[in-house]
C-alpha cells in the first residue's frame, strides 16, 4: 500500500442500527483499506449498545477506528473489539500513516455526556503524541476528531456562530496533519482546509451520509457519498 490509502469515513450515527449495517456494506463494496467513525455512535446510549451497533464492522477485514462523540458515554474510550478500536487519546500506525483521535466536544449549552474544556481537549491530543512517542515524524498524520476545528465552514451551527474547538485548530496549525476527519455539526457537511490540511465532515451517517477519501502520491481526493439506511 505504501503511501496510498482508501478511507470510508462516517459520523453522527446516533444509535441508528440500519445506518451501521449499510455503512459496513458500503465499506465492503468500496474496497476501502480503513474505516473511520467520527463519533456519536449512540444517541445518549450505553457502552453495551455501542458494542452492538459497531458489530457489523467486525466482519470486515480492515481496521475500523473511532472516537466517541459528545452524545456517547465516556466508557466508549475503552472499547477495543478485534479490528474495531477507539483511538481517543491514543495513536494507531497503519502503513505509512499515523492516526490520532480526540472525541467529545467543547462545552455545549446542552450538558451532553462527553464535553471537555479546551484545556482537556488539548491534553487528549498531547496524550496521542505521547502514545506514539512523539513519533508522527516520518508518517503522514490523520486526525480523527468529533468536533470540527474552530472558524471553518465545518463548525458553523445553523443558529449562527462558529462552535468548533480552538484546541483542535491549534493542533492542526502546529502539526499540519494531511487530513482531519470530523463531525458533530450535522448541517455543516462538507470540505474545507486549514493551511495544507484538508478537513472533511462527511455529514450525519444516520441520514446516509459518508465520504470516501483516496490518498495517493498525487494528493487527496474526497468524494461525498450517500447510502440507503432503510
Amino acid at each position: 500500500m505504501g503511501s496510498t490509502m482508501k478511507i470510508l469515513a462516517g459520523a453522527d450515527f446516533h444509535g441508528f442500527k440500519p445506518a451501521f449495517d449499510s455503512f459496513a456494506q458500503k465499506a465492503e463494496d468500496s474496497g476501502v483499506n480503513i474505516i473511520i467513525l467520527c463519533g456519536d455512535i449512540t444517541n445518549f446510549g450505553t457502552e453495551q449498545q455501542a458494542r452492538s451497533l459497531l458489530s457489523p464492522l467486525s466482519r470486515l477485514n480492515v481496521p475500523a477506528l473511532f472516537v466517541p462523540g459528545n452524545c456517547d458515554p465516556p466508557s466508549l474510550i475503552n472499547i477495543n473489539l478485534g479490528n474495531i478500536r477507539c483511538i481517543h487519546g491514543s495513536g494507531f500506525i497503519y502503513d505509512n500513516f499515523a492516526f490520532i483521535g480526540v472525541g467529545g466536544s467543547p462545552k455545549t449549552p446542552f450538558n451532553t455526556p462527553l464535553e471537555m474544556d479546551e484545556g482537556e481537549i488539548s491534553g487528549v491530543l498531547r496524550k496521542c503524541l505521547k502514545d506514539l512517542g512523539d513519533g508522527i515524524n516520518g508518517f503522514r498524520t490523520i486526525l480523527i476528531s468529533h468536533a470540527p476545528p474552530k472558524n471553518t465552514r465545518l463548525d458553523m451551527a445553523s443558529l449562527g456562530g462558529h462552535v468548533g474547538s480552538i484546541s483542535v485548530r491549534s493542533f492542526i496549525e502546529e502539526y499540519k496533519p494531511i487530513l482531519t476527519l470530523c463531525g458533530h455539526i450535522h448541517e455543516a457537511k462538507g470540505i474545507d482546509s486549514i493551511g495544507s490540511t484538508l478537513i472533511v465532515n462527511p455529514g450525519p451517517s444516520k441520514q446516509g451520509n459518508c465520504a470516501i477519501i483516496n490518498i495517493s502520491e498525487g494528493g487527496i481526493n474526497v468524494e461525498l457519498h450517500t447510502f440507503k439506511t432503510i
